[in-house]
């Protein structure tokens, strides 16, 4: 039986326009064969990943008051229906995309720094959750639940919840304080889910599989440490301190956008499934491949060989 699942952090409203290239002139116009207007932000993308893959979840976050907060709420039907909502402005991310796939992100603060505690412990049920996991995100964006990680944490652990961690990119980068909090919150953390430039940028250490290894020894004991490398898969070191990896399929990259944010939602989707930890980076890497090649997006299914103790 699957392990219960939710996820805590930033949704917010992504337009997305391009491809872009070059960059236009200041004061210039220019014409773009693509746009669309979806739901973003960290837990918005994990939410939907597991909606289409058919498994059950809880999501914690909070809207604006305006049109496109009512918008994000019905996105999500029942499951939006403790969402507090602020009086505030809906958070906007335009995603400007490349031809080569990646993407440029121009954000509003709008309603994602007044996402606190009590919206959390307003929208989630800490007894149904129990022995399960919950993805946490959005780290520098909800700045009201940030500073209450401590309180966080506490309550995850009086109900056995495994925390997992992916706080995305700093705006300020990785500073030294950055670095400080992140230490911290990865010491209360049972699973962490970084990107190669995140690992790098913490530990210190190019090598993906140095920076895990460097990252793993500050968590918790029998804490998974994920670094996620784009084209070349992901990595893990597992409870046991060993490492285990997974090629990413050869795709023609159509939008990269939210692509850290599905793998991490088939990452955990397998791991509550009881995969061993090769399948999980399996079942991650395969559902995010599919999605960055698709349009409109698609994400597949969970491989059978996540389930597979001998995968």
């Amino acid at each position: 039986m699957m392990k219960p699942l939710a996820v805590i952090g930033n949704v917010n409203v992504d337009l997305i326009v391009g491809p872009v290239a070059p960059w236009p002139a200041a004061g210039t116009e220019i014409s773009v064969d693509h746009d669309e207007v979806r739901v973003g932000g960290q837990a918005g993308n994990s939410a939907l990943t597991w909606e289409a893959l058919g498994v059950d979840y809880a999501i914690a976050a909070n809207v604006g008051s305006d049109e496109f907060g009512q918008w994000l709420r019905r996105s999500f039907g029942r499951r939006a229906e403790r969402w507090a909502v602020r009086p505030e402005r809906t958070t906007l991310s335009v995603g400007i995309t490349h031809p080569d796939g990646e993407r440029t992100f121009l954000t509003t603060r709008g309603h994602l720094p007044r996402f606190s505690l009590d919206d959390v412990m307003g929208a989630l049920d800490g007894e149904r959750l129990c022995g399960g996991y919950v993805l946490l995100g959005g780290s520098f964006l909800t700045d009201d639940l940030t500073a209450r990680y401590g309180d966080l944490f506490d309550w995850a652990d009086r109900w056995n919840i495994t925390i997992a961690l992916d706080t995305g990119w700093p705006p300020e980068g990785w500073t030294e304080r950055n670095r400080a909090l992140l230490r911290g919150w990865l010491s209360r953390c049972g699973c962490a889910l970084l990107n190669e430039v995140e690992a790098a940028g913490l530990s210190g250490r190019r090598d993906p599989l140095d920076a895990a290894r460097d990252l793993h020894a500050m968590m918790r004991p029998q804490a998974v440490l994920v670094v996620k490398c784009g084209a070349e898969g992901a990595l893990a070191i597992g409870p046991d301190g060993n490492a285990a990896r997974a090629a990413a399929p050869r795709v023609e990259v159509v939008d990269t956008i939210g692509a850290g944010d599905v793998f991490n939602a088939a990452f955990l989707a397998a791991l509550a499934d009881g995969a061993p930890l090769a399948g999980c980076l399996e079942a991650g890497t395969q559902i995010a491949s599919r999605a960055v090649s698709t349009s409109p997006r698609s994400y597949g299914s969970l491989p059978q060989g996540a389930h597979d103790e001998h995968a």
